[in-house]
C-alpha cells in the first residue's frame, strides 16, 4: 500500500510538470523578452549587450536556444527554460532529502510546489525569478546537508537577481547564527563581486546597473506613484506585499505565516530542516524589506507578488510538515486546511487564468490612473478572484488543466480535511464512554 501511494504521488508530480509544459502557453513577453534579446545578441554577435537584465540566468538556457535555432523554433524552446530549471530543482530536492526526512513529507512538499504554489504560473514565462529561487533553495539545502557546491549555487542564483543580495545577507547571517561560523559571510562578497564583474564586462563600469535611467513608473492616483528607484514608503510597501488582495503573500503563499518550529523538532529527519526553514525564511524577509521600498513593488501587471516567488518554498515546506504532523487541537488543523486549500487555488489559478483580471480592468501598463490600484487592492479585481466575478470562456487545454489541477489538489487536501473532520466529529458526537 505504501509503495502504491508513493508511485501515485510521484506520478502526479511528473504528470503535473508535463501538463504545465504541454497544456499551457509559454511566452517571452515582458522582461522575458528583454532577457531573450540579450541572450540572442550575445550568441549571435559574441558581444555582451549592456542591457539591464542579468545574463547569468539566461546564459544557462543557451543549449535550448541553440537546439531551437536548429529546429527553427528558438523562442518556443527558450520559453520552456524555467520549466526545465524547476523540474531539475525538484529532482535535486528529492535526491538530497530522500533518505534524510520522511519520504511521505518530501513527496507532499514536491506536490505542493507543483500544484499549490506560485511556481505553477512562473514556469510558463522566461523571467528571472525561477532561476534565482531554485538555485538559492537547492544551494541552501546543499549547505544544510553538508554537500559541496551549496554556497556556489546560492552565489550564482543571487547574482542573477542583484537585488536579492539583501536576501542573501539575511540568509548568511542566519547561517552564522545557527553555526557560529562567520566565514559564511564571505559568500555575500563573492556574490557582490560576481554582480560587479558582470556590470564591468557589459557596461565598462562595475557600478552601472543599467537602471540609471527610466527606472520609474506611471503616475496614478496612488500618492507615491511616478517616483524613481527605492522611493516607496517601507511601511506601506510591507502592508501591500503582505496583505493586499492582488499582491499579498497572505493570499498567494499562506503557509508562509503558519508556525512550524515544534513540528519540525518532532519530525525525525537527518537533515536539519529547522535550519533549512530558517534560512529560507530569512532570505524571504530580506526580499520583502527590499522590494517593499521599490517603486515597482507590485511587479507591474505580473500575476501575484512577482518578486516574492521564493516565499513559496518555505510556505510549501510548512504545509507539508503540518499535513503529516497534525495538531491535537482543532484550530491549528483548520488553519492548515484553509492554507492548503487557498494554495491549491493559487496554483490552479496561476496556470489556468493567469493575468486574465488585468486585461478587462485596464491593469496593464497604460491603463487609467485609477485602474491599476483596483487590481492591487480590490478583491473583485484580484487575479485570484476575478474569474468568479467574470467567468472566462475556457478552451480545451484550460479545462483539462483546471480539472487536473483541482483533482491533484483534492488529493493533497484529503489528509488535512480528514483530520479536521475527525476532530469535529469527536466534538459534536459524544462518545458512549463520556455519556456513561
Amino acid at each position: 500500500m505504501v509503495k502504491r501511494i508513493a508511485r501515485l504521488e510521484i506520478g502526479l508530480i511528473l504528470a503535473g510538470l508535463i501538463a504545465i509544459a504541454v497544456l499551457r502557453p509559454h511566452g517571452l513577453w515582458g522582461d522575458g523578452g528583454g532577457r531573450h534579446e540579450n541572450l540572442t545578441e550575445l550568441l549571435t554577435t559574441g558581444e555582451a549587450p549592456d542591457g539591464k537584465y542579468s545574463l547569468i540566468g539566461p546564459i544557462f538556457s543557451a543549449p535550448l536556444w541553440l537546439a531551437g535555432q536548429l529546429l527553427n523554433a528558438r523562442e518556443a524552446w527558450v520559453a520552456h527554460y524555467n520549466g526545465v530549471v524547476f523540474a531539475l530543482g525538484l529532482l535535486a530536492f528529492y535526491w538530497m532529502l530522500r533518505d534524510r526526512m520522511p519520504r511521505e513529507v518530501l513527496r507532499t512538499f514536491l506536490l505542493l510546489l507543483v500544484f499549490a504554489s506560485m511556481f505553477a504560473k512562473h514556469v510558463t514565462l522566461y523571467y528571472g525569478e525561477v532561476f534565482t529561487a531554485v538555485l538559492v533553495a537547492v544551494g541552501t539545502l546543499a549547505v544544510v546537508t553538508e554537500r559541496r557546491g551549496g554556497w556556489a549555487a546560492i552565489v550564482i542564483g543571487v547574482a542573477n537577481t542583484p537585488a536579492s543580495l539583501v536576501g542573501m545577507g539575511f540568509l548568511a547571517l542566519r547561517r552564522v547564527w545557527d553555526t557560529r561560523r562567520a566565514w559564511c559571510l564571505l559568500a555575500i562578497f563573492a556574490a557582490a563581486a560576481l554582480v560587479l564583474a558582470e556590470a564591468w564586462i557589459r557596461r565598462g563600469n562595475p557600478f552601472l546597473t543599467g537602471y540609471e535611467s527610466g527606472n520609474q513608473g506611471h503616475r496614478s492616483v496612488m500618492p507615491y506613484s511616478g517616483l524613481p528607484g527605492f522611493s516607496y514608503p517601507l511601511f506601506f510597501g510591507l502592508l501591500s506585499l503582505l496583505l493586499s488582495f492582488g499582491k499579498g503573500l497572505v493570499f498567494f503563499a499562506p503557509g508562509f505565516f503558519l508556525p512550524v518550529r515544534e513540528r519540525l523538532k518532532e519530525l525525525r529527519a537527518d537533515a536539519d530542516l529547522g535550519a533549512l526553514h530558517g534560512m529560507w525564511m530569512a532570505f524571504t524577509v530580506g526580499l520583502l524589506l527590499l522590494y517593499a521600498n521599490y517603486w515597482a513593488w507590485t511587479g507591474a501587471h505580473f500575476w501575484g507578488p512577482r518578486y516574492l516567488l521564493f516565499a513559496s518554498l518555505p510556505a510549501c515546506l510548512v504545509l507539508a510538515v503540518r499535513i503529516h504532523r497534525p495538531y491535537d487541537t482543532l484550530l491549528p488543523n483548520v488553519l492548515t486546511l484553509a492554507a492548503v486549500a487557498l494554495s491549491v487555488w493559487v496554483g490552479v489559478n496561476g496556470v489556468v487564468f493567469g493575468d486574465s483580471a488585468a486585461t478587462p480592468t485596464g491593469c496593464l501598463v497604460g491603463g487609467t490612473m485609477y485602474e491599476p490600484p483596483l487590481c492591487y487592492y480590490t478583491p473583485e479585481f484580484s487575479a485570484l478572484w476575478y474569474p468568479f466575478v467574470e467567468p472566462p470562456v475556457l478552451d480545451t487545454a484550460q479545462v483539462v488543466s483546471l480539472v487536473f489541477g483541482l483533482t491533484a489538489g483534492a488529493y493533497v487536501l484529503a489528509r488535512p480535511a480528514l483530520v479536521v473532520f475527525r476532530q469535529l466529529y469527536d466534538r459534536l458526537v459524544p462518545s458512549p464512554r463520556r455519556i456513561h
